[in-house]
């Protein structure tokens, strides 16, 4: 095992009002503390974290797809806030009382959502995409992110339908090697996570590539809740060495004033890849949290 990556224990799908299934893999003690884990862009639900821990935090791990991603049937007009009625549902059919949520990257909206709806215990974002619309961000943004805002809002359609026209697994894995600092890299291309995470890239694409273009459309369209109004604890963590265009451009120092319970975590010696580098500070904080 490397960086607390194996394979899941255990695979299910849970059955919504619906009838869409929703994917989850799951890591750890069945009567552990439920943590949802919610991954970054295109990666399916075989990719954990903290494998190695998980039985001395007692936590249960659960990592889901979101829809048209892995195992998780297509939901193609969702919204965020259709994500979470999704997880709501989830939370009664698996019975997760007190669960709490891991959002990690293209993640970090999703699993805000969720705090804002007052759904979890608590929230741990981790090397999340910030909110990019924020208006004191702009001049910290990427050219390109701020390209692809824009287009974003002028036609969300269309763009979505440009990007699952080209998006691919080999793509996915250029763009996170290519803007990853040598701190990230060392782990993104060790052998054994190398092939975790392009395993994780290939479920993320099995039904094409629809579903990841729908979450790239929501992760930078407006998100529609208010960061101001989130009253469950908020942890925010970040890696000094963290240098992706699509994470938060001044690691999470505004977002921290702008969510009320947030707490910010800024480490020196980390990079984008922290999750895996320092899971066990991540989960004793988040179990730790109560209400604040």
């Amino acid at each position: 095992m490397i960086y607390g990556v194996k394979e899941p224990e255990r695979l299910g799908t849970a059955r919504l009002p619906d009838g869409r299934g929703l994917g989850w893999a799951q890591w750890g003690p069945e009567d552990g503390v439920p943590v949802l884990f919610f991954s970054g862009a295109a990666m399916g639900r075989s990719l954990g974290f903290g494998a190695d821990i998980l039985g001395k935090q007692r936590v249960r791990l659960i990592a889901v797809d979101r829809p048209g991603l892995g195992a998780s049937d297509p939901f193609p007009e969702r919204t965020l806030n259709d994500w979470v009625a999704d997880i709501r549902h989830l939370a009664q059919a698996l019975a997760l009382p007190g669960f709490r949520i891991v959002g990690f990257s293209q993640g970090a909206p999703f699993a805000l959502a969720c705090a804002a709806a007052g759904l979890p215990e608590a929230v741990a974002v981790v090397s999340g995409q910030d909110d990019l619309h924020e208006p004191t961000l702009s001049p910290l943004l990427h050219p390109n992110v701020v390209g692809l805002l824009g287009t974003v809002a002028a036609d969300p359609k269309g763009f979505e339908a440009s990007f699952a026209r080209m998006a691919t697994v080999d793509m996915m894995w250029n763009l996170i090697t290519g803007t990853s600092s040598s701190v990230d890299r060392a782990v993104y291309t060790a052998p054994a996570f190398e092939a975790a995470l392009r395993r994780a890239l290939g479920e993320g694409f099995s039904q094409g590539s629809t579903g990841y273009a729908r979450d790239l459309t929501l992760a930078f369209g407006r998100w529609p809740f208010e960061l101001s109004r989130i009253q469950v604890p908020v942890d925010l963590w970040y890696g000094e060495h963290d240098t992706s265009t699509v994470h938060s451009p001044d690691h999470a120092a505004l977002l921290s004033r702008r969510i009320p319970t947030a707490r910010r975590h800024l480490l020196p010696d980390a990079g984008g890849s922290l999750l895996w580098t320092h899971a066990e500070e991540i989960l004793q904080a988040l179990l730790s949290a109560g209400r604040r």
